[in-house]
């Protein structure tokens, strides 16, 4: 499939290689059976594009979950989640998988801004088959994590962009990174390609950190990584966890001992992995699951 996409950077490790190989080409049987539209626009920008993925008959009131690839903000498609479409499908829900420009020809906040953008225009821009987007579950995995939480922490810039905040029921980001600051990152590290490349020209690293937006949150929050993720991920789940417990809307976490940062991810490929459980409860009752 990836003959196919547009060419990107290299990506950063063998492992994101070898785990961008593995979704993609599970992608390419995910649409087989269901309801799907591809490529549909909510910009000009030729990423800022997203798939639908629907059983073949939909709820009239069938929430969406819209789910934020990864990539480190540089690398990444949308075709990253289709792999979830019919787990995600078993559990009354549509999917939606959004493309967001990338960095470095597009700095942070551009992704953030794309993600307002298509929450804005959603429920216009969905077929017809798809329902009415009337409860809206966001979720990514790693720098898809990053942004699904930063939007829900920040409603108030959703309002502003005509996002129905209302409609937004639940957030659940898969390992992602929270607290962009590092005082001293290492020349070619990971944290040192955050200020190299994803992070524009007047834009800080508190301005992108979820952690930096939780104060007052009301958003149902459901945070999951793995016992085997990077020390950054690790850190900053504990730590948006702990704050986020302390502000009105409820918040659970969950890690998965045995899992690395690419298979918090690749494990859904399992359909009764209790991820789509927690989505289940979150995005037709509202109840943040506890285990």
């Amino acid at each position: 499939m990836k003959s196919l996409l547009n060419p990107q950077m290299p990506l950063p490790s063998a492992a994101a290689q070898a785990y961008e190989e593995c979704v993609l080409a599970w992608a390419q049987q995910a649409g087989v059976g269901l309801r799907v539209a591809k490529d549909l626009p909510y910009g000009s920008d030729p990423l800022q594009r997203f798939d639908v993925y629907a059983a073949q008959r939909v709820a009239p009131d069938a929430p969406v979950l819209v789910f934020f690839h990864g990539g480190g903000w540089t690398n990444g498609y949308k075709e990253y989640a289709a792999f979830m479409a019919r787990h995600v499908i078993s559990t009354g829900c549509v999917l939606v998988t959004p493309g967001y420009r990338l960095a470095p020809a597009a700095p942070l906040p551009a992704a953030f801004d794309d993600g307002m953008a298509l929450l804005s225009r959603l429920a216009g821009l969905l077929p017809a088959w798809a329902g009415p987007a009337r409860r809206v579950v966001l979720a990514g995995h790693s720098a898809g994590g990053h942004l699904a939480a930063l939007l829900a922490l920040r409603p108030d810039d959703l309002a502003r962009a005509g996002v129905a905040v209302d409609a937004l029921v639940g957030c659940m980001p898969i390992s992602g990174i929270f607290d962009l600051h590092h005082p001293e990152p290492a020349p070619a590290s990971l944290e040192a390609r955050v200020y190299d490349m994803v992070l524009g020209p007047d834009t800080d690293d508190a301005q992108m950190s979820p952690l930096c937006w939780a104060r007052g949150n009301r958003i149902p929050m459901v945070l999951s990584w793995g016992g085997h993720d990077s020390l950054r991920v690790r850190v900053s789940n504990h730590r948006l966890a702990s704050v986020l417990a302390l502000q009105p809307g409820p918040v659970a976490s969950f890690v998965d001992p045995d899992a690395d940062h690419f298979q918090t991810h690749t494990g859904l490929a399992v359909a009764d992995h209790p991820w789509y459980g927690r989505l289940a409860s979150l995005a037709h009752s509202g109840i943040v699951p506890r285990e």
